[in-house]
């Protein structure tokens, strides 16, 4: 817990200076407030004894300033701490995010989508409590119990003394019983957010497959009762925060009572004017208010730890992938595999086994054999999504060791075999491939993927929108758009794995013609568990190219 708390200050190092101004100036509100208690209660205890208004002038201007000056404070402080709160929060997504793009997809594959949508939207948003609600208070109280300290000094060190013990029993005892008795919660509350985000999640993506077994009702009970857990707790926490509230005020009233025994012999004995009694009462109440939010810091600082143990979870993985520093020039895209090793777990079978494989620039490559045998790894390894235990990938003759993931996606189109479609038009999906392509551009690529005239017979054409994963498309059509994406891109390496999953026998010899006709001299890897797909490749190609597909196929061990 130490070091993710010195972790979340060295997080928030760029802006230090702005969370102490915001302190300080939240120093300089509560300030005002206890100046303008005490000046208030000079004014009233002495107005009882019917003094000229001359006696009052200085009173009434220091009541004036205080008054105005505890609300432009206020103003100021609420600015100040939100502006830096929420540059932070800004902060935190961009490291966030920077820190887990390179764990994908290999570090992030078995983890639930609900579970990362959690950490990245709530999980930081209660960091916001860490840095507007633990760390500025308790700089806040000690800045104004230094100040209290001094003023009531000047009436006597009895006074400063019973007001600094009872504020170190409300500021650092109150906290304590708070921390003792909610213990466990603010943990408890950020790992039943997450499970409500994860059922949220997956409940919508599923809930066609939940109505048409008739398992709905189910799916909604269980989620109603983690959700009702998850109210328990949150109220019991707030229960304790009203107890905390309830002891801050007894001892608030503590203090004034101690203080008014302790004036007595000072007042008998003529040491200290009675009218005082009242500056020092509401003086006391005002400073209380420096130490009111520190019970609701210290529930706040467990749950922040808990959020920023899950990022650091995921932000401390291990990289499979090293970046290299420079950036070779690549004059070639000859593919080669060298004796290539991997396997997914050291206690699992290997899934790629010596592997030695040839892909010349401009070949014609079909991967074939049954699900499960590596097909799609060995293109997750030419990726760099993974890297071998031993063996070597090169492309141009240079290890993918020395190239960086972003020159590869530069110079390989590759389509999955299950392509995520985002919620946007059929423009905005395509142009994910090549931004700055034009009109003619994309049609070129929508009528190699067999979609161009698809797309106008929809009403808005290619500005349709077409939903949450495409699903407004049928399977047939998100595919041919995700090809029509990959051909758009227009690399030098194209990688189709299994291109003709969704579509019809018909329309995928069309398709199929259609692609490798466009893509001719270019290196293209087929991957299929259909045997027979090689042959009606070889029968769609243009009679007048001189390739043929040579077969690369993968058996069970």
């Amino acid at each position: 817990m130490k070091s993710t708390f010195v972790r979340l200050l060295k997080l928030a190092q760029p802006l230090k200076w702005s969370m102490l101004l915001a302190a300080f100036i939240g120093f300089l509100t509560i300030g005002s407030s206890v100046g303008l208690m005490m000046t208030s209660a000079y004014i009233i205890a002495k107005a009882a004894l019917q003094p000229t208004i001359a006696a009052l002038q200085v009173a009434i201007v220091g009541v004036r300033f205080f008054g105005m000056t505890r609300g432009i404070f206020r103003y100021l402080e609420r600015i100040v701490s939100h502006e830096v709160t929420f540059k932070l929060l800004a902060q935190l997504r961009v490291w966030f995010y920077t820190a887990i793009e390179p764990l994908a997809p290999a570090r992030l594959q078995l983890r639930k989508s609900g579970d990362l949508l959690s950490r990245i939207i709530s999980d930081i948003n209660t960091l916001e409590n860490f840095y507007l609600r633990v760390f500025a208070p308790p700089l806040v109280a000690l800045f104004v119990s230094i100040l209290v300290w001094f003023l009531f000094g000047m009436f006597s060190w009895v006074f400063s003394l019973i007001l600094l013990i009872f504020m170190l029993l409300a500021g650092l005892g109150v906290p304590m019983l708070t921390h003792v008795l909610c213990r466990g919660m603010g943990e408890k509350l950020v790992h039943l957010e997450s499970e409500l985000s994860i059922l949220a999640l997956d409940g919508l993506q599923g809930l066609p497959e939940l109505l048409a077994f008739g398992r709905a009702a189910d799916y909604l009970e269980h989620f109603a009762d983690l959700n009702s857990r998850f109210t328990r707790v949150q109220r019991a926490r707030s229960l304790y925060g009203a107890l905390h509230e309830s002891l801050i005020g007894l001892l608030m009233n503590a203090t004034i009572f101690t203080i008014f025994i302790a004036a007595v012999p000072f007042i008998r004995n003529g040491l200290m004017d009675g009218l005082y009694l009242a500056i020092l009462a509401l003086g006391s109440m005002a400073a209380f208010e420096a130490v009111l939010p520190l019970p609701a810091a210290a529930l706040h600082l467990e749950e922040s730890l808990t959020a920023a143990g899950r990022l650091f979870e995921l932000t401390d993985a291990a990289h499979p992938i090293k970046e290299p520093v420079r950036v070779p020039d690549i004059t070639s895209f000859d593919i080669s595999f060298k004796n290539v090793h991997f396997v997914y777990a050291p206690n699992e079978p290997p899934v790629v086994q010596d592997l030695n494989l040839d892909m010349p620039y401009g070949s014609k490559i079909a991967l074939l054999g049954p699900s499960g045998v590596g097909k799609t790894t060995i293109v997750h390894l030419l990726m760099r999504f993974w890297a071998p235990q031993s063996g070597e990938i090169t492309i141009g003759g240079i290890s993918l060791d020395r190239v960086p993931q972003h020159v590869l996606t530069d110079i390989i189109s590759y389509i999955p075999q299950n392509p995520y479609l985002f919620s946007g038009t059929i423009r905005d999906n395509l142009l994910l491939a090549k931004p700055d392509a034009n009109k003619d551009e994309m049609i070129l690529a929508c009528k190699g993927a067999i979609v161009h005239d698809f797309v106008l017979s929809l009403p808005e054409g290619y500005a349709t929108w077409i939903g949450e994963h495409g699903l407004r498309l049928s399977g047939g059509e998100r595919q041919r758009l995700a090809l029509a994406r990959g051909l758009l891109k227009d690399a030098p390496i194209y990688i189709f794995d299994e291109p003709t999953a969704n579509l019809d026998a018909e329309t995928a010899r069309d398709v199929l013609a259609s692609i490798i006709n466009m893509t001719d001299e270019r290196t293209i890897v087929i991957i299929s568990h259909e045997k027979s797909l090689v042959e009606q490749i070889n029968k769609s190609i243009n009679p007048e190219s001189s390739f043929r597909f040579i077969v690369r196929e993968f058996f069970r061990r």
